[in-house]
């Protein structure tokens, strides 16, 4: 149509009246499109560095103290107030995360949160791992979180983690990240052989027992020692992490995939890697607080980012979201500054007026698997941050919803920030659903919605996110700590 055709009727009232989720790729301006992958190189860098919720809350720690963040323990030990710019950070057992910026309004006004998590399925270790079988040494695990076991296998596997030893004296483990190392893997049965494995169901394919993984098949060179090769391997482990078999039984280990983010497509329009889920939002949210520890003076309201563990086993723990931690975090920054006279009532008061932005990953939808998404309300890549009003599964069990209050409070402050949203709504009803930290947020009487970024193969070893919707929701999480 001509720019000189007058538009009719119709059409003028269809753009007034009609919602068009439009794709930010074709809508943003060249410096946002520079930015997005700025911000995109940055962040696959920090996935490459923190592929265990330890590894990410180091990284974060490291950050805000560069940033002039100080411990909140030492102003707690001190009994120093706070005032309004100081910032402040909590770290949880090395595991989760509580930051902030102290605004210049009273606390009992509500603080302005975003929320995310750092943990990521993976394969954990058994607290008595290593057996030998058949010249074979191997580990015994227990996955962790939600996964297809049969994906995990056939793939390369790193070691992370942490062994504290018998002198008491705490030692961290990687192995299988730096150019050289030797990685680790789930053997696979070939298709040879496979007849009856392929004729079972998907999720039969690998019982969570059978997901153990080759850890050695050199014995040692002793004819008076049994189990050669899995004393071939202690010997290794002790002299490279200073280890016995016993130490096993504390320790954390983690095994991840052991590729590097990568840019996906001739276009480099999307990241692949492991941990999407969640450390796209979790590093959005707190790169967007850091935003405001670069600018002088104080935010409005006293702003929080809250990085927890354990959300993908349900939040539970002294790290996860059901714990009180956030609670706690808020009400020591009730007491340092209001005072002594800052009351259990005062931060009731201040809960139930503060609002927060659960910021967790939806799936976008994929054309390869239609039949289970609704295309009207799913997110897709490439269309910006996905608002999702519920979570829960089938009839919004063991979910979160926003009410529609608070819903227009958030869209109206992405609308005046000029940053493009969609829906997120997690698949057709009854085909599946899913929670996140919302509703522990809700359960304190904060206004929580759930938005992030749409994932392609969620909860894989190679996930799939687009360089646009990262950096849009980035925008948006500081829009809304902004103006929220």
């Amino acid at each position: 149509m001509a720019d000189t055709e007058e538009k009719t009727q119709g059409q003028l009232l269809s753009e007034q009246l009609s919602f068009k989720i439009k794709n930010v790729w074709e809508t943003a301006g060249e410096k946002e499109l520079a930015e997005a992958g700025d911000f995109a190189v940055e962040y696959k860098r920090f996935l490459d560095l923190g592929k265990t919720e330890r590894e990410c809350t180091g990284l974060c720690c490291e950050a805000l103290e560069k940033a002039g963040f100080v411990p909140l323990e030492d102003r707690l030990d001190s009994g120093g107030a706070l005032q309004p710019g100081d910032r402040v950070y909590r770290n949880l057992r090395d595991k989760a995360l509580l930051c902030a910026i102290i605004g210049e309004r009273p606390v009992e006004e509500g603080f302005t949160i975003v929320g995310a998590h750092l943990d990521s399925p993976r394969i954990d270790l058994k607290t008595n791992p290593l057996y030998e079988d058949s010249g074979f040494a191997l580990f015994d695990t227990h996955y962790y979180g939600g996964i297809k076991h049969y994906q995990w296998t056939a793939i390369p596997l790193a070691m992370h983690g942490v062994v504290i030893g018998r002198d008491g004296q705490k030692k961290n483990i990687c192995v299988g990240e730096k150019d050289g190392d030797p990685v680790f893997t789930i053997s696979d049965l070939l298709p040879h052989l496979a007849q009856e494995q392929m004729e079972k169901k998907a999720g039969e394919f690998f019982s969570g027992e059978e997901l153990d993984i080759l850890a050695g098949s050199r014995p040692y060179r002793d004819g008076k020692v049994e189990e050669k090769v899995k004393l071939s391997v202690l010997e290794i482990l002790n002299q490279t992490c200073g280890m016995t078999e016993e130490d096993f039984a504390s320790a954390e280990i983690e095994f991840v995939p052991a590729f590097k983010a990568q840019d996906v497509g001739l276009d480099r329009s999307m990241i692949g890697a492991y941990g999407h889920d969640d450390r796209s939002c979790a590093y959005a949210a707190f790169r967007a607080l850091l935003r405001f520890a670069s600018c002088a003076g104080a935010p409005g309201k006293t702003i929080v980012c809250f990085l927890s563990d354990k959300e993908e086993v349900g939040s539970m723990g002294n790290t996860g979201a059901e714990s009180r931690a956030l609670e706690n975090f808020l009400a020591y920054l009730g007491r340092l500054t209001r005072g002594p006279g800052f009351s259990t009532s005062d931060l009731r008061r201040a809960l139930e007026k503060s609002s927060m932005l659960s910021a967790d990953v939806n799936a976008a939808y994929d054309p390869n698997f239609a039949s289970v998404y609704d295309k009207k309300t799913a997110s897709w890549f490439g269309r910006g941050m996905a608002l999702s009003k519920y979570t829960g599964r089938r009839g919004k069990l063991g979910g979160s919803e926003a009410n529609a209050e608070f819903c227009h409070r958030v869209q109206a402050i992405l609308d005046k920030n000029g940053v493009r949203w969609q829906y997120g709504n997690l698949g057709r009803v009854d085909k599946g659903g899913g929670g996140t930290i919302a509703l522990y947020a809700a359960n304190l009487g904060i206004d929580v919605l759930d938005c992030g970024i749409p994932v392609l193969s969620m909860h894989s070893p190679f996930e799939v996110i687009s360089k646009i919707d990262l950096y849009t929701t980035f925008r948006g999480y500081i829009a809304f700590l902004k103006d929220a």
